[in-house]
């Protein structure tokens, strides 16, 4: 017995740690931070307007351009972060904002708001779609539970056949009520309007980034399912719906603001969790540079692509998140 416990000690004294880089600055970090930090600069100085060339420039920047890129850098971040989370939460891949009906779920939250206030302030259509955001998730994740076949293909059909149900009632809604120019606005998701003293809400999203960061250990654990997470001394149900909550604030806030961005929560988790893994504490701040990035470099383009005239950024975002989308099917598909 001692011979062998002799043994097991010169044994771990000679076991070395596996090699795990869970560090946030890194040189490649730094690195996308500078890209990011480039596009923003461009995109402060994209536009018909030539602020150079005019008196007012420097009081136009401040009125709308810089407005412009802090929603993009907040949008970006809020909208990778949930379709992160909610990966996370559901175990599946291809689960982000757009596949669930959550964004759905908001857009009917603020066709009942307008419906109710004729002319609703910006807190009240917030208000609105946060909690109907939240009611819609947690009737996704009741779905959820009562359907035995669970493929990763499965999941994200339940989630856009119930949004697409959402949709029409909000149309049909719309229609009998005559405002279907409220929702036409809504779903074509645009930052044009955006301009001092009507994206302020967005700043919510630094709190909710820091919320997710304080509890990514829970909903890591979270993500391996009921199981274990319970029998790791982790409430699954609580965990749960903290998760939705997080997901409906940030998805409330920025379909009351910016309105629908479709497929950002997807390509930018499955990109960084292709290279990192898993762990939600240490890729939360490459998703959100990454989601940043590719929402102001999106929006960037919408507003060159037929200067003078702007597309709709969700048209860009749409576009490539389709591809990126069919991509992912097909990939899963030739897996054996």
């Amino acid at each position: 017995m001692l011979k062998v416990k002799t043994h097991m000690r010169k044994r771990a004294e000679n076991i070395q740690p596996l090699p795990c880089d869970n560090r946030i600055w890194t040189k490649k970090f730094i690195a996308a931070v500078i890209i990011v930090t480039i596009l923003a600069i461009i995109s402060l100085f994209t536009g018909v307007y030539e602020i150079f060339e005019q008196d007012d420039g420097l009081r136009f920047i401040f009125i709308t351009r810089i407005p412009r890129t802090a929603a993009l850098l907040l949008t970006g971040a809020a909208m990778s972060m949930a379709g992160l989370v909610m990966q996370l939460v559901t175990q599946n891949r291809l689960v982000e904002a757009t596949t669930t009906g959550t964004i759905e779920w908001a857009g009917l939250g603020l066709v009942f708001v307008y419906l109710v206030f004729p002319a609703p302030t910006l807190l009240l259509r917030m208000g609105g779609a946060i909690l109907f955001s939240f009611t819609g998730t947690m009737i996704f994740f009741l779905f959820l539970r009562k359907i035995r076949l669970r493929s990763s293909l499965i999941v994200p059909i339940i989630g856009m056949m119930l949004g697409a149900v959402v949709s029409a009632i909000s149309t049909f809604i719309g229609l009998v009520f005559n405002m279907s120019q409220n929702i036409e606005s809504w779903f074509v998701g645009s930052f044009s309007s955006v301009q001092i003293g009507r994206y302020e809400y967005l700043w919510l999203i630094v709190i909710i980034t820091v919320l997710i960061f304080l509890y990514a250990d829970r909903l890591t654990l979270a993500g391996l399912g009921e199981d274990i997470a319970t029998s790791l001394g982790v409430n699954y149900n609580r965990i749960v719906i903290l998760g939705t909550g997080l997901i409906s604030l940030a998805v409330g806030i920025v379909a009351s603001v910016i309105g629908n961005l479709p497929f950002l929560g997807l390509i930018v988790p499955n990109i960084v969790s292709m290279y990192r893994g898993d762990d939600l504490r240490s890729n939360l701040p490459w998703v959100c540079v990454l989601g940043m990035g590719t929402i102001t470099l999106c929006d960037i383009i919408s507003r060159t692509i037929i200067a003078p005239f702007e597309v709709p950024v969700s048209l860009i975002l749409g576009t490539v998140g389709s591809v990126v989308f069919i991509t992912i099917l097909l990939k899963r598909r030739r897996k054996p």
